[in-house]
């Protein structure tokens, strides 16, 4: 659609698709909507990046990559929504329309085989290397991968906090930290940990640690680079993604995609981390698990010091064996190589 004045958006129903995705290029050409409904208009994301619907889309930070997006009465609907509205506007023309009505109409079908069709989706698309759309780089390029996270707090961050999290999404800022950490590991994670190289092996006091956090240039992510220098034991690296997800939360990605969920927030002078549950991130979803049985909840803080130093302490505990992991300790910020923010 090469005209995007005079557009109407108020009018028929507007379906936004992937266009280089099979399986969003078929729901896009068997889609058949009700008579009364009004007409039904394509817009494929991939090509039509200036259409007034796809700019709307940004500017409400709906991840086309997360789900496609249809539009019916001055309201977006996205992902699984999406598919709910389709199964009751669509008419009963065609084999797909039928499928989806019958598949897509309740909410509680909806809800157990979106994640499936998702994973189908990225699945394909991994396979055919076809990159992701990434429709919200537009409007992160020149922000702070965690402003999003804070939200309204993030212009009341303590200058030692904002460089912290000063890294922008899409770039490749890094903010590095000196500093040493009092570290506790029960001996049987310690195990689990030596064994599949996911936490911290170790326990030590006054241990020195460098932490590098590093934007990632295709992504919206911070990248968590931990150097432990046990004594009698070569550095120890670990490494983390951070995912921000809607509403301050996040999902900290480590080996094999374990994840932990939590909400991020400033609150009485310092950021406080809550355990939200545990995850396996696999093909762009995130699967509920129940690791909290293992290695118990976790939480997390850090607190300003002066203009450049924070500190922190963070651990797992659990109800029976009680405190799984931790450390405790201060930083120092030694290196920025961030845009202006």
């Amino acid at each position: 659609m090469s005209d995007t004045k005079n557009i109407d958006l108020s009018k028929g129903v507007w379906f936004v698709y992937d266009g280089e995705c099979p399986i969003c290029n078929l729901a896009a050409q068997s889609l058949r909507i009700r008579e009364a409904v009004g007409p039904l208009m394509l817009v494929n994301a991939r090509e039509e990046t200036n259409h007034p619907l796809y700019l709307e889309i940004v500017d409400q930070k709906l991840n086309l990559d997360e789900g496609m997006v249809l539009r019916y009465g001055n309201c977006n609907y996205h992902g699984q929504n999406a598919l709910q509205m389709m199964a009751l506007l669509g008419s009963e023309n065609g084999w797909y329309n039928r499928m989806n009505a019958r598949l897509f109409k309740l909410p509680v079908i909806a809800s157990f085989l979106y994640p499936i069709m998702k994973l189908a989706r990225n699945t394909l698309l991994k396979i055919l290397g076809i990159p992701r759309l990434q429709n919200l780089k537009v409007t992160k390029e020149a922000n702070p991968v965690f402003e999003d996270v804070f939200g309204d707090d993030w212009p009341n961050l303590p200058p030692a906090m904002k460089a912290h999290y000063a890294a922008r999404s899409y770039s490749e800022d890094r903010v590095t930290v000196n500093g040493h950490l009092n570290v506790y590991v029960h001996p049987l994670l310690g195990l689990f940990a030596r064994a599949s190289g996911l936490l911290v092996p170790f326990s030590g006091e006054n241990i020195p640690v460098r932490v590098t956090f590093k934007a990632a240039r295709n992504d919206n992510i911070l990248e968590f680079d931990r150097v432990f220098g046990f004594e009698g034991h070569k550095p120890v690296h670990f490494k983390s993604r951070m995912l921000p997800m809607a509403n301050g939360e996040v999902i900290e990605i480590m080996r094999f995609g374990f994840g932990w969920r939590f909400r991020c927030e400033w609150r009485e002078n310092k950021v406080i981390l809550s355990h939200l549950g545990y995850v396996w991130r696999f093909l762009g979803l995130n699967i509920p698990m129940p690791f909290s049985l293992i290695l118990g909840k976790g939480y997390a803080e850090e607190c300003p010091v002066s203009d450049t130093e924070f500190s922190m302490w963070t651990h797992t505990k659990h109800p029976l064996f009680g405190k799984m992991f931790g450390y405790d300790g201060s930083f120092k910020i030694t290196d920025m190589k961030c845009g202006p923010y």
